[in-house]
């Protein structure tokens, strides 16, 4: 099998010939030699040619972005990228490019109208590789905690998160919607199962323009059977954990490309996470500058400003009933306001999970599903699940793509994401 670059930086493979395949990342060519930077998904080498050699035309021939099969001799030289360079005994030009349209300097709409073409540069790359490492972090997680994973359909009769925000649907001539969570079958699954999880693709039509918010998104979901709402914080906070250690084991060059301060990742591994009640986290965003009420919904600015001087993520604990949609449930306690939390990253980042304990009575489900405006009758057989031996249980939604925004840092979730969907894009 024939290496990859990163397999071939070492001292080991100095003086020996070998086989690689790449894109051309750029070219520096001289009177007499010509450089050519190769491009592999693990990495960068330079490979060199001299006029007085037999590669020497071929190589002057190929343009930016050509695939290319290459091979040569590995030699050290500290001034290359890596330590290392190929020089090159024969170039084999598997196809020619043409002039290629991405240079530096470009708006953020031209390149993400060329979004087929831009992830191919050493920067998106490393940014996918870290979402592929979260991605597998999730399911390692799940799967060594005993959960199962279950899918859920694409295609449902009713909301979960407000009917604002459904997409709809002609499903042979009735109205249906594409799903805003798993939420509620889950709730019909842990019944058999009690600890699940699925990874799936999830749709809200918000008419939002904000930095962190898609039409199409992924979310990680989990609903655990006799939790409590406390419960599952320390089962969310044990996943983040778990997947920003895995990021920090695999991926550190990567993040070094990325230029990532590792300081708050570090603490996310080794820190608790804080935990405050929805009037304490309305009274640090006062102290911040804001002037919110309590009752006031936390939008991204909000969270931006209570989040930024945060050194590890904080639980934002128990919003007024009000502000959440009718599966929470209400606090016996103080029933103004309802058992679930939020998780909001640091450094302004804000929320990244969405979690609570459910309703588990027929007559609070019926009243709250009254109260936010839904027709009973589209959520019978939901309902059923509390006639019919209800349990107490919790759960949570993990969007993925904010996550690996505040992992990697980047300025805007569609950074974070291969093809993003807005309301303002849906190409490539």
């Amino acid at each position: 099998m024939e290496p990859y670059i990163k397999d071939i930086l070492s001292s080991e493979y100095e003086g020996k010939t070998v086989i690689l395949k790449g894109f051309i990342n750029s070219i520096r060519k001289g009177k007499n030699n010509v450089f050519l930077i190769l491009r592999d998904p693990t990495g960068l080498l330079q490979c060199v040619s001299n006029s007085q050699e037999e590669p020497f035309q071929e190589a002057s021939r190929v343009t930016r972005e050509s695939s290319v099969e290459v091979e040569g001799s590995i030699r050290k030289d500290e001034r290359a990228i890596g330590g290392y360079e190929l020089h090159l005994k024969r170039i084999k030009i598997i196809g020619l490019s043409e002039p290629f349209p991405l240079k530096k300097g470009h708006s953020k709409v031209f390149l993400f109208d060329n979004r087929h073409l831009w992830l191919r540069s050493p920067r998106v790359t490393a940014i996918m590789k870290i979402r592929s490492t979260v991605f597998e972090a999730i399911h390692t997680f799940f799967i060594s905690n005993g959960f199962y994973e279950i899918q859920s359909p694409s295609f449902v009769g009713g909301s979960v998160e407000g009917g604002s925000t459904l997409f709809e649907v002609d499903y042979f001539g009735k109205k249906a919607y594409l799903t805003q969570s798993w939420q509620l079958y889950a709730e019909a699954m842990v019944d058999s199962l009690w600890k699940i999880y699925t990874v799936a693709p999830s749709f809200r039509a918000e008419r939002s323009k904000t930095w962190r918010h898609l039409t199409e998104f992924w979310h990680a979901e989990a609903e655990m059977a006799f939790v409590d709402n406390t419960g599952i914080m320390d089962v969310e906070e044990k996943l983040i954990k778990s997947i920003v250690k895995a990021v920090l084991d695999k991926n550190s060059g990567e993040l070094d490309l990325l230029k990532r301060d590792r300081k708050i990742l570090e603490n996310t591994v080794n820190k608790p996470f804080l935990r405050m009640k929805y009037e304490e986290i309305i009274d640090l965003a006062n102290k911040n500058g804001l002037k919110l009420e309590y009752g006031a919904d936390l939008g991204s600015d909000e969270e931006r400003v209570i989040t930024s001087k945060l050194d590890v993520p904080v639980f934002s604990i128990n919003y007024p009933t009000k502000l959440k949609p009718f599966y929470h449930k209400p606090d016996p306690n103080d029933p103004s306001h309802v058992l679930c939390n939020d998780l909001l990253a640091p450094e302004g980042y804000g929320e990244i999970i969405g979690a609570g304990q459910r309703v588990d009575d027929k007559d609070t489900l019926i009243k709250r599903i009254k109260e936010d405006g839904l027709n009973v009758k589209d959520y019978e057989w939901y309902i059923d699940l509390r006639r019919y031996g209800a349990i107490p249980h919790s759960g949570f939604g993990l969007g993925v793509d904010r996550l690996v925004m505040w992992i990697c840092k980047l300025p805007h979730i569609m950074y974070a994401v291969p093809f993003p969907r807005t309301m303002r894009r849906l190409l490539p």
